[in-house]
C-alpha cells in the first residue's frame, strides 16, 4: 500500500482535470492504496507569495499548513493540471510558491550555491491536459510545463518523477476520447 497525494491544479470544478483527478483517486483506492485528493479550488489561500522565504513563514494560511502535512505524509505525489500559455495555472504556481518553502521542501546550504532536497525519497507522476496535440507540445514547444513541474519544482525538492502523461488536444475532443482517457487513468494501478 502506497500513501498517495493527488493534487488537482485546475481552478474549475467542472474541468476535465477534475474528472481525471477523481478517476486516478478511484483507481488508486481500488488498488488498495491510501489516497488523499486536494482540489486547489477548495483551498482558502492567497496564491500571490508576498512574503520572503524565511524560517518563520508567518501568516501562512491553514490550508497551506494542512497541504504541507499531507505532502509530508505522502510517498507518491500526483500533479494533475491543464497547460495554459505553456505553463501551469496561476493557482497551481501559487500553491507551489506557498507550500514548497525553505525548511520544508529544501534547505539552502550556508556559504554555498547548493541546497538539501528535503522531500527526497518521494516519487511523482504528472498528468497534464493541453489543447495542442501532445506530440506537437513535446516536439516543438519542448513541454515547458513538464520541465517546470518535473525539474524545477519537484526535482529541486528531491521528488523523482516516474511518469508523465500528456492528454490532448482537449478542445473539441469527443466524449469517447475523454471517457477512454478517464478509464486509462483509473487503470494506471
Amino acid at each position: 500500500m502506497k500513501k498517495i497525494l493527488v493534487i488537482n491544479g485546475h481552478p474549475n470544478k467542472q474541468s476535465f482535470c477534475d474528472a481525471l483527478s477523481k478517476a486516478y483517486t478511484k483507481g488508486a483506492l481500488k488498488a488498495g492504496n491510501a489516497v488523499v485528493l486536494i482540489n486547489l479550488y477548495d483551498l482558502q489561500f492567497n496564491p500571490n507569495f508576498e512574503g520572503t522565504y524565511t524560517k518563520e513563514n508567518t501568516g501562512v494560511e491553514a490550508d497551506i499548513i494542512d497541504a504541507r502535512k499531507k505532502i509530508s505524509e505522502a510517498q507518491h505525489l500526483v500533479i494533475i493540471h491543464p497547460v495554459w500559455w505553456g505553463s501551469v495555472p496561476a493557482l497551481l504556481k501559487g500553491f507551489f510558491d506557498k507550500t514548497l518553502v525553505p525548511g520544508f521542501a529544501f534547505k539552502y546550504k550556508k556559504n554555498s550555491p547548493m541546497w538539501d532536497k528535503l522531500l527526497k525519497g518521494k516519487t511523482a507522476e504528472i498528468i497534464y491536459t493541453t489543447d495542442t496535440p501532445v506530440w506537437f507540445y513535446r516536439l516543438f514547444y519542448r513541454a515547458p510545463s513538464v520541465n517546470m513541474v518535473r525539474d524545477r519544482v519537484l526535482g529541486f525538492c528531491g521528488v523523482k518523477t516516474k511518469q508523465v502523461i500528456g492528454i490532448g488536444p482537449i478542445r473539441n475532443s469527443t466524449l469517447e476520447f475523454r471517457e477512454k482517457w478517464l478509464k486509462k487513468i483509473e487503470n494506471l494501478h
